[in-house]
């Protein structure tokens, strides 16, 4: 039919369950403008789907923390509904390892749902999630994008401009473009999630 939008590619619908409730639950704790206007360009930016890059899903050695650091971030009722889409999700979904990282074996798993070598490869947009077994510092890093966290956990986060702070499970943090950052883990994992936009 003239003028209708035809999607050519779909999502497994946990997965888009999963980006659905993450980025609506970003947006309602994003603490600064910074960060409300970057989550509204990442929410609408979403809406586009393209093509999925096959992968094998299957977790990483560090994924043997996931289920205390779900249970942990379940415990807070604004997330449940979160780790809820999470554990709906995971199976779609792959691990990947700390090798390009640099980190001992088992110390830390991610996902890349949207993004660079993600399972929708884009670069518009990136949504992902981080895990590090206690005690494990990732390192200092920066990127283009600017970057919205969400943290799911208790654990450390390093910024150039403001150094070391602790936002707590639920807390939010909004990274400006290029600035150099980092996180580290203490006697429990490290669970974030973090969503960024081209600009």
């Amino acid at each position: 039919m003239k003028g209708a939008t035809v999607t050519l590619y779909n999502r497994p619908p946990e997965v888009q369950n999963f980006i659905e409730v993450t980025l609506a639950l970003m947006a309602e704790l994003a603490a600064t403008p910074e960060a409300k206007a970057a989550l509204a360009g990442i929410r609408d930016g979403v809406k586009r789907v393209d093509p999925q890059t096959p992968r094998s899903p299957g977790r990483q050695p560090a994924c043997a923390h996931l289920g205390a650091a779900l249970a942990h971030a379940a415990q807070t009722p604004q997330l449940a509904p979160l780790c809820a889409a999470l554990e709906a999700a995971e199976p779609h979904l792959e691990w990947t390892g700390e090798e390009r990282n640099g980190l001992a074996s088992g110390s830390y798993a991610e996902i890349t749902l949207l993004g660079p070598g993600g399972h929708e490869e884009r670069r518009d947009v990136w949504l992902g999630l981080s895990l590090l077994a206690p005690h494990v510092r990732y390192p200092d890093h920066n990127h283009a994008p600017e970057e919205v966290y969400l943290a799911l956990s208790e654990g450390d986060f390093w910024r150039e401009t403001s150094g070391w702070f602790t936002p707590g499970t639920g807390g939010t943090f909004y990274n400006q473009p290029s600035v150099r950052h980092a996180m580290r883990s203490g006697e429990a994992p490290l669970l974030a999630i973090w969503a960024l936009r081209r600009v």
